[in-house]
């Protein structure tokens, strides 16, 4: 990577000899001889890594690194479970050279959050070496936080108004503060994993490994295994010791999704795992301690299941210590204009699309007659289905493609006695009436589209929108001419 290397240092020869040797690695140098001129460069210019000189005439390059430990990035977060990233990582990174080195002195610069601690005198290729470890670093803690973001934007910020989901949403925020583990429960689709990473992110433990585990896709042979790791040796095909979920978790979140599908047998180590905090790996001895948050999920009645004899009751006790029910979207359709919407705007860039799209009426009529039975992942399927589907930028019910069945009943509109046509229909009450408007105003203007856009209130740009979106002529009705 090409990097901005700021470099640090009240002495002029090792200021230039620093700087050519950042120019001949093809970075770029800034240059800074003083406390003020440092930390100026780093708040204007945002530069990559620092080589910084410790003693700066009567000053010390400590402050420096005081003030970035506390402006900066404290709450950055760190590639957890990646021995390259290691340490309190700040921006920029801050490397300290120093001819008055010391043990201590190492040690709290160390704390203070610097990457690496150089003595002079020191020797081009030593320096070389260090640059290159520490923008491999600069380089790989870019990398995590892009994928962190990908992460994020995949499973987007959660779109609700109606009132039994936003008091559910409270609820959740509620707990995410705390430890306990929460229960979450709805039917397949309503969003229950989107949920238990926003948990996750509104959580003390945000910069914490997030972990999910399908206990339904996991053979009954290996879930163990995954939740829990093995030795070698253990089983046949063990062929190296593997970490479980629980490890990988430490610190932050499990999610254990379609938890109701768990065996007995493994619900009875979840329970122990759960109540200690510690567990042993398959085939192995020693007690393995952890500090792992649980949110569990299923689309099950687990109290039902329970009579059934297939749920331990202790370990349903134990994960519900905060239950949340997520509605099914047929009893929250308030939210699905706006469900709807989201999808549209952040669904083309991931489908390779390059329009901007929107929901014709009669296309929003179909989608709030339908009954969703596969809740809010059926009605991004439906959106995505259309975006694709879609010739120009106005979705139309029949680019929908939804199933005749199961819908509810549409009423026909009527006719009134002065012959004006009355809808049922909310959404084609308030389309008919807009198009009688916008018509009204063409004539009023002598179909002038600009007068009539005036007239209306509107820009004139989105009035040619709307002409397009309702198939309104924005010309005169033509006259047969006389013979």
């Amino acid at each position: 990577m090409h990097a901005k290397i700021l470099i640090v240092d009240d002495e002029n020869d090792i200021r230039m000899s620093l700087e050519n040797r950042v120019t001949w690695m093809g970075h770029e140098p800034l240059i800074a001889t003083d406390v003020a001129g440092a930390l100026r460069l780093i708040r204007e210019e945002e530069p990559d890594l620092v080589l910084l000189d410790l003693k700066l005439g009567p000053e010390s390059g400590m402050e420096v690194l005081q003030r970035v430990r506390e402006t900066s990035n404290l709450n950055q977060p760190r590639a957890e479970g990646n021995p390259q990233i290691s340490g309190t990582y700040t921006t920029p990174l801050m490397i300290i050279l120093t001819a008055f080195g010391t043990i201590e002195l190492a040690v709290r610069a160390m704390q203070l959050g610097a990457f690496d601690f150089v003595p002079k005198p020191f020797t081009a290729d030593h320096l070389t070496v260090v640059i290159k470890k520490a923008l491999d670093t600069v380089a790989l803690h870019h990398q995590f936080n892009k994928l962190r973001k990908e992460v994020d934007d995949q499973f987007g910020p959660i779109v609700a108004t109606n009132k039994e989901m936003t008091a559910q949403l409270a609820c959740a925020k509620k707990a995410a503060a705390s430890t306990a583990t929460v229960l979450l429960l709805g039917e397949t689709g309503t969003g229950k994993e989107i949920l238990s990473r926003a948990i996750h992110r509104w959580s003390p433990r945000a910069h914490k490994p997030f972990v999910a585990v399908n206990c339904a896709a996991i053979p009954e042979t290996l879930i163990e295994s995954e939740l829990f790791g093995h030795e070698k040796g253990a089983f046949t095909g063990a062929t190296s010791m593997k970490r479980g979920q629980f490890e990988e978790a430490d610190g932050g979140t499990l999610f254990l999704d379609e938890i109701g599908d768990m065996s007995m047998s493994t619900q009875a180590k979840v329970l122990r795992a759960l109540q200690d905090q510690q567990f042993t790996r398959v085939g192995g001895t020693k007690l393995i301690k952890v500090d792992v948050r649980v949110v569990a999920a299923t689309n099950k009645d687990l109290r039902q299941v329970i009579r059934q004899g297939t749920f331990r009751e202790d370990l349903y006790f134990r994960l519900a210590v905060i239950t949340v029910t997520l509605p099914p979207l047929r009893k929250r359709m308030d939210d699905l204009l706006a469900l709807a919407q989201h999808f549209i705007n952040s669904r083309p860039v991931k489908l390779g699309l390059q329009k901007r799209y929107v929901l014709s009426d009669p296309a929003l009529e179909a989608l709030q007659r339908y009954s969703w039975p596969g809740n809010i992942r059926e009605l991004e399927n439906v959106i995505s289905r259309a975006l694709v589907l879609c010739s120009g930028e106005t979705i139309e019910p029949e680019d929908l493609l939804l199933p005749d069945s199961p819908v509810r009943p549409r009423q026909e509109p009527v006719m009134s006695a002065d012959g004006e046509t009355i809808f049922h229909s909310y959404h084609e009450s308030m389309d008919a009436q807009s198009r009688k408007l916008i018509e009204n105003a063409l004539i009023r203007n002598g179909w002038n589209q600009t007068k009539a856009a005036a007239d209306l209130g509107l820009q004139r740009t989105y009035l040619t929108k709307l002409l397009r979106q309702k198939q309104i002529s924005g010309r005169p009705p033509t006259t047969p001419s006389s013979v």
